[in-house]
């Protein structure tokens, strides 16, 4: 705890003289994402509020938005926890995810589409990936899918699937073998962005919808070894 507590200190400086509760979410959904605070982490008050320089009631109302973007939880008597995902809710998120990046595939209109964002999410897998970051490589395949779901140019739909995506983090930080989860998504988001590229949209949506459908297998295959079911 007293190398993340640091972390956090350093974040301190990003709050400035306007701190607000959705400021410090902010900074703690990207610590719990980046796996600073794992799944099962209890959250102290004290320590966290004190490391960010924030009252107690401003760090209870960032608790309470992320409890709500179901990333914390909280147990009576106990405190506040960063959420453990059952199988159950893995199976919902990519439920989720197959609706709308579908969705957002199928309504992309006429090429060429604009994918600059995808190619360097598919460059920054590759790189993390010769350089043996698997949890990187994790991170970028999550950026990718960020990227083509905004193609779809509707801030709400980011905002949903930010939350979304943040959740599929949590599933993410438990597996054992990083390397075995991330490395087939490599070529498969390339495969995809040429399929784009090449302006086949209802090619592309078809490769999307088998891709999450075998991710969804694969992440509840590698998770239920490390967590077991808890549904």
């Amino acid at each position: 705890m007293a190398e993340q507590l640091t972390g956090l200190a350093d974040d301190r400086a990003l709050l400035g003289r306007t701190s607000t509760a959705e400021r410090v979410s902010d900074i703690l959904r990207s610590r719990i994402a980046e796996g600073y605070f794992p799944p099962g982490t209890r959250l102290s008050e004290d320590s966290i509020g004190g490391a960010l320089g924030v009252s107690r009631n401003t760090l209870r109302e960032s608790f309470r938005l992320l409890t709500h973007e179901r990333l914390l939880v909280h147990e009576l008597n106990r405190g506040v926890f960063v959420r453990v995902l059952t199988v159950e809710d893995v199976e919902d998120i990519y439920r989720t995810r197959s609706l709308v990046e579908c969705a957002v595939v199928r309504g992309l209109g006429e090429p060429p589409y604009v994918l600059d964002g995808l190619a360097e999410a598919v460059e920054d897998g590759r790189r993390s990936a010769r350089g043996g970051d698997w949890k990187a490589v994790g991170t970028a395949n999550i950026r990718f899918h960020r990227e083509l779901v905004a193609l779809a140019g509707s801030e709400r739909t980011d905002e949903l699937m930010r939350s979304v995506f943040a959740e599929l983090r949590l599933a993410f930080h438990v597996v054992d073998d990083p390397r075995r989860l991330h490395e087939p998504y490599i070529a498969r988001n390339a495969e995809l962005l040429e399929t784009l590229q090449n302006g086949e949209r209802d090619a592309a949506e078809l490769m999307l919808a088998v891709y999450l459908d075998n991710s969804l297998k694969r992440v509840v295959e590698v998770y239920l070894r490390r967590v077991g079911d808890d549904g």
